[in-house]
């Protein structure tokens, strides 16, 4: 079905009530987890707070994106073999399109905590880009209509796709991260067209395993230093910057381990890694935002191996960066040392990164239990909340609403 009426009359309605809040990628405005809207509910269960409860069909771990009074998701019908992108009416929270973008015979192995449509849409200009890792990208415009697809980048993933698309200007980058081959990529968003393939350099690795042992999942992050434009890719026992025009990489730095999955972060002069110290055993490095070449002993601040999830991007909020272990236990760590400032049990086992709204941080956990504390250097517990169902998605921020993904729904939350 296509967007025609009904879209214009929610975007008529939003249009009444507030502004259309724009989270247009994998954890909103510059991939930061964070919305300076204060009036995000704090308490909510399935009797509480719900604006609406939508049933979303097929299965997707993606994140919804939300412009122009749309939200996009991304799911998978047949085990993966018919690819779908899914629009909602923001306002009513009715289902405007499930589109077909991608058949496959050959859909890939994947874990079992991962899915066949797992890395967030990203929007920009009036069109959506959907991401399915080595079975393609598709490029639409907002009423549905295919611009132009990608299905020839294929490489190997044994856990399935997670790393998620990025626009900056002209340019759609894609981290793909396989065992077989190691890319850094940026497409046309225009037309699909490669502009530049700077593969990963492997810089005397300290393992020459190899194979299994070079697979990633993190989504790139675009930083502006000193004028300049790069990408921070965390990548298999390394991360490095590229030059955004170019491609060329910049600087690296080695760490151990494989199998990234969290968001680098930028802010205070630093870049802030996601890396292993051991193999499932990942910490945060702390390196200066002037590093060129291998960085140094000199280059990295400090570096924290202590309590980092797997999966869970650690979000950085001003002085203090916030994580979540993937059995639940919550951090708060001081981005200028890299010590502990608090650390408290959550509960529950966690895949959603935590986001900010105004002064609360937001855990969300695999069972629909959600922690809200103040943001701040004591742990001060606002309230825990229930839903129903398996939540594996990152949650979005709307102007006056919080959306949650679970297997079956997704929620709209409001005061």
């Amino acid at each position: 079905m296509k967007i025609n009426l009904i879209r214009l009359l929610g975007i008529l309605l939003i249009a009444v009530n507030t502004a259309s809040a724009q989270w247009v990628q994998f954890r909103g405005p510059q991939s930061r987890g964070i919305a300076n809207t204060i009036n995000i509910p704090t308490q909510w269960g399935e009797d509480l707070g719900i604006q609406w409860k939508t049933a979303i069909s097929g299965e997707g771990w993606s994140s919804p994106v939300i412009d122009d009074g749309l939200i996009w998701m991304t799911s998978a019908y047949d085990e993966g073999k018919s690819l779908h992108a899914v629009c909602v009416d923001q306002a009513s929270g009715k289902v405007l399109m499930n589109e077909k973008v991608i058949m496959t015979e050959n859909v890939g192995p994947k874990h079992v905590q991962n899915g066949f449509a797992s890395p967030t849409p990203v929007i920009n200009d009036g069109r959506v880009y959907v991401h399915f890792g080595p079975r393609g990208t598709v490029c639409l415009d907002f009423e549905g209509n295919i611009l132009w697809k990608r299905t020839d980048m294929d490489f190997d993933l044994p856990q399935g796709a997670a790393s998620s698309p990025i626009i900056h200007k002209d340019k759609l980058i894609l981290i793909c991260d396989g065992t077989d081959e190691q890319y850094v990529a940026a497409l046309d968003k225009n037309t699909g067209k490669t502009l530049w393939k700077t593969p990963r350099q492997h810089h005397e690795r300290i393992s020459d395993k190899g194979g299994f042992f070079r697979m990633a999942y993190s989504t790139p992050l675009i930083v502006e230093v000193n004028g300049h434009s790069q990408i921070l890719a965390s990548g298999a026992e390394h991360a490095a910057g590229y030059d955004v025009e170019t491609g060329e990489e910049l600087w690296f730095h080695k760490h151990i381990g494989f199998s990234q999955v969290g968001q680098a972060s930028h802010g205070n002069g630093f870049f802030y890694l996601v890396g292993s110290v051991s193999q499932d055993h990942f910490g945060i490095f702390a390196i200066k935002e002037d590093a060129r070449g291998e960085v140094t002993s000199g280059d990295v601040v400090w570096s924290n191996p202590d309590g980092i999830g797997h999966v869970p991007t650690p979000l950085l909020a001003g002085k203090e960066i916030y994580v979540v272990t993937d059995d639940g236990t919550a951090q708060c760590i001081d981005a200028l040392t890299g010590e502990s400032v608090w650390r408290e049990r959550l509960g529950g086992r966690f895949r959603a990164s935590p986001i900010k709204s105004g002064n609360h941080i937001y855990f969300v956990n695999e069972e629909g239990d959600s922690t809200v504390v103040k943001a701040g250097r004591n742990f001060d517990k606002v309230a825990t909340n229930k839903l129903e169902g398996l939540f594996l998605a990152t949650p979005a921020i709307g102007q006056t609403s919080l959306f949650l993904r679970s297997d079956k729904h997704l929620y709209r939350i409001g005061k």
